[in-house]
């Protein structure tokens, strides 16, 4: 074994090795014992850090719970907290048991690779499919094959299937592998026993929040809330296993924790709003111009079906209409679906699962009277126009194939099965009956917000009766139920056909203006509802032509008498092809879409001797409008009203600003580069407080005074002062710089080059001391600058990433003793020559 001794001339004098009297090396070599290598050096040995019990614990219930909180994205998914809670709960303690295997040597790697394929393929879908199991416990053959197909296809099936999907088909493996994994992963990364590994289990966590957020609902759950929550539980968590929550780090930290929490607020409320998930581009939904015109079939049902039985229903409440297509775009030829990317989307139909959620945001706040109904399809009923009553909650069928065919519009509560209808379909709807509001709430409301495509060569006669009929009204309602009385008094009904008064079918802007501005004002429920839908229009009300069956009586009205009562309670009803129509719906504010029936009674027939012409619109007295409580302000007001009313213009202005400035306020707060340079000065620190950490904490006590001094140099280096030479030449420079008292620094100097070439032991309470010397020199030298240089300082990088001390000359390897003798030796004939 190499020994090294170290003889002076006189006794040991305090101060730098360095400046010791006469110092002699002397080396000697003597033959040691074998220490089982070939070299006869010894072993080098690697620092095992010791994993303590609590750090287990507190980082795996710590991840356990940041996974479940990312997977709370889809909860809105399946609809049902208990079935979430029974698959996600189990997954996330089954994956980090798993990770905690692998602190057992003898259980690492394989072990848990067998365990993690165990819970994947037999446990998951025990859970996810328990029909398939026997006492829902033992797997069988087809709980295997199955769960194995649904391992990936469940992923495909949720972002398919508008929420809620269920819990059918296996559909939890998506939410079971998900969990199961990134615990697994995000666990292994925790245990180690090297805290910067621990990085990586954050980044594991937020990969594991997106991807459910990517396979949840576009509202997601609580999204501020779960990302802040996760984002501070995170870093503090890796804040305390770095140790940089001590008492002189507690700035730090507290920096670094406000900085991510900014930016994971900033960065929720963004995307509260509508944030891009998997299923608004997987199957987009279906395209309006794949389909005619529900509305230009209508006569064909009258003229074909007009006394055959083409719908049964049993258990709707009497007098409940049930719709079957919804248009809310005219083109100047038809009314048909709009494209979802003009409109809140009646053609926004999209596949739905065991229930239906609702509106697009997940919620469903829909109050009314449930029922539950019975449909059966009769010959005569074939297009793809599904019959539906209410808002539906949930549509079941007796075959999964039609399952699959279905496609709902939660905006416009209608279906249709791209298969067709077929006779003797039969399905059940579970549903609500929304209360209407009643004519004296209908008069005193005001139109809601909707954004609607923009009506197409709409004939002048439009306009000018929309004016004549209504528009002296100061209500919304009250102009809607004006349009339609108007239209039900001065029109006349036909449907035009063999024997009927002659009546043009179609409801585009020829046959619009023929039945407003022509001889006659004749027609049956096509031209009316939409002549009152783009009257509607004209006022700004945003109005919608809705086409389905409706239990009339002989007149043509609604009647609860269609409706039968059976002996047991059931309530049953026929549709035939004569009870087809459209009406009109307005959407109100605070009563939502509301009903208008503007179709004269259908025994109001005309004849040859009664004179058909409706009232001109230009010599109608117009009403007048409401008067002002102050005459006297009668031209300041006028400059802000129209022809319909004197508040529509200054609406529609004040509703521009103020989407204007919504619009402008956002761009300019997530838009703005604040954020991206808080970002930038948060990674800044935090990287330096990690390194500065390692440099305090990590290597042997010698190193670790070493690097002491060498971030002394480097902050002096990064607020762009000179610092060259050997450390002696270093300090006196640090000193004539920076105002420092040389004293100090020749000492932290000296205390350096000791522990980096004398080759006596230092122990860690010399290594702590010096780092608190460090630290205090580190202080004064950011006090003496201006605050703007020590702020450049504090960001600066410049040798950040620089080679420290040679780390090597501190290893105990044989290559690194060699260099060692050789260095001592040239110092020995140095100062033996000096000596002489």
């Amino acid at each position: 074994m190499t020994s090294i001794t170290r003889r002076t001339a006189r006794s040991t004098v305090p101060g730098s090795w360095a400046d010791s009297p006469n110092p002699i090396i002397q080396v000697s070599h003597s033959r040691t014992q074998n220490t089982g290598t070939k070299t006869g050096l010894p072993r080098r040995r690697i620092p095992v850090r010791v994993r303590s019990d609590r750090t287990v614990l507190v980082s795996a219930m710590l991840i356990v719970l940041a996974n479940l909180t990312a997977a709370l994205n889809l909860l809105a998914v399946y609809g049902s907290p208990a079935a979430w809670a029974v698959c996600a709960i189990p997954a996330a303690l089954i994956g980090i048991a798993c990770a905690l295997a692998g602190l057992n040597s003898a259980l690492r790697l394989w072990w848990q690779l067998l365990f993690l394929v165990v819970a994947q393929f037999v446990v998951g879908p025990v859970i996810a499919l328990p029909g398939t199991t026997v006492a829902r416990v033992i797997p069988t053959l087809d709980t295997l094959s199955q769960g194995a197909s649904a391992t990936l296809g469940a992923f495909k099936y949720i972002i398919a299937i508008e929420p809620a999907v269920g819990t059918g088909s296996g559909d939890l493996m998506a939410l079971w592998t998900v969990v199961l994994w990134s615990t697994f992963l995000s666990g292994v990364f925790a245990f180690t026993a090297n805290a910067l590994f621990s990085l990586l289990s954050l980044a594991i966590v937020m990969a594991d929040l997106a991807v459910c957020a990517a396979l949840g609902t576009s509202s997601g759950f609580h999204p501020a809330v779960v990302g802040v929550l996760i984002a501070l539980a995170m870093l503090i968590w890796m804040s305390w296993r770095m140790r940089l929550l001590e008492a002189n780090r507690l700035l730090a930290a507290v920096l670094i924790v406000v900085l991510a929490a900014a930016g994971a607020c900033g960065a929720a409320i963004a995307l509260t709003g509508q944030r891009q998930v998997l299923r608004d581009h997987y199957e987009p939904p279906l395209s309006p111009y794949d389909y005619t015109s529900p509305l230009s079939g209508l006569r064909s049902y009258v003229k074909d079906h007009k006394d055959d039985k083409l719908l049964t229903v049993t258990g709707l409440p009497a007098g409940t209409p049930v719709r079957l297509a919804v248009m809310d775009r005219f083109d100047g030829s038809v009314w048909n679906l709009s494209d979802s990317s003009a409109a809140f989307g009646s053609s926004d139909y999209r596949r739905v699962g065991d229930t239906i959620g609702g509106d697009k945001s997940g919620t469903d706040t829909t109050k009314g009277k449930s029922f539950t109904a019975t449909f059966t399809v009769h010959n005569g009923l074939s297009d793809v126009w599904m019959p539906l009553a209410g808002t539906a909650s949930s549509v079941s069928f007796g075959s999964d194939d039609l399952s699959q065919s279905f496609y709902y519009n939660t905006g416009t509560e209608s279906a249709l099965l791209s298969t067709g209808l077929r006779a003797n379909l039969t399905y059940t709807e579970r549903g609500v009956i929304t209360a209407q509001p009643n004519s004296r709430q209908i008069a005193g409301a005001d139109a809601a917000a909707v954004n609607q495509p923009k009506a197409q060569d709409v004939p002048e006669s439009v306009k000018s009766t929309a004016t004549s009929y209504a528009g002296g009204e100061s209500k919304d309602g009250a102009a809607a139920q004006k349009l339609a009385d108007k239209l039900k008094d001065n029109g006349w009904f036909s449907h035009g056909l063999q024997g009927d008064y002659p009546s043009l079918p179609g409801h585009g802007a020829y046959r619009i203006d023929l039945l407003l501005g022509g001889d006659a004002m004749v027609g049956d429920s096509e031209q009316y509802a939409s002549a009152m839908a783009l009257m509607a229009r004209e006022l700004g009300l945003p109005s919608r032509v809705v086409m389905g069956f409706l239990p009339k009586d002989s007149d043509g009205g609604i009647s609860d008498a269609r409706t039968t009562v059976r002996d047991d309670g059931t309530t049953s009803i026929d549709f035939t092809g004569n009870d087809i129509a459209a009406w009109v719906e307005i959407k109100l504010d605070g009563y939502g879409w509301v009903a208008f029936y503007p179709t004269p009674k259908e025994t109001k027939i005309p004849d040859d001797d009664q004179n058909l012409t409706p009232p001109n619109p230009q010599t109608l007295v117009r009403q007048p409008p409401v008067p002002l409580e102050d005459p006297l302000r009668d031209q300041n007001q006028t400059k802000g009203q129209t022809n319909i009313g004197g508040s529509d213009a200054d609406a529609n202005a004040a509703a521009f600003w103020r989407m204007f400035r919504l619009i402008a306020g956002r761009v300019a707060l997530y838009g703005s580069p604040v954020w991206i340079v808080l970002l930038v000065v948060g990674v800044i620190l935090l990287i330096k407080t990690i390194l500065l950490r390692r440099a305090r904490g990590r290597g042997s006590p010698g190193m670790r005074i070493a690097q002491g001094w060498r971030w002394i140099c480097m902050l002096a280096t990064q607020s762009g002062a000179t610092v060259r030479g050997t450390r002696r030449e270093q300090s006196r420079m640090l000193a004539d710089q920076f105002d420092l008292p040389r004293d100090t620094l020749d000492d932290l100097s000296r205390r350096a080059d000791r522990a980096a070439f004398s080759g006596e032991h230092t122990d860690e309470r010399t290594a702590a001391a010096y780092w608190q010397d460090v630290d205090r020199i580190r202080e004064r030298m950011l006090r003496s600058m201006p605050k703007r240089r020590a702020w450049a300082t504090r960001l600066s990088v410049r040798g950040l990433f620089a080679d420290p001390v040679d780390p090597m000359t501190h290893d105990d390897s044989p290559d690194q003793s060699r260099r060692w003798l050789r260095i001592r030796n040239i110092f020995r004939t140095h100062t033996m020559q000096g000596a002489s």
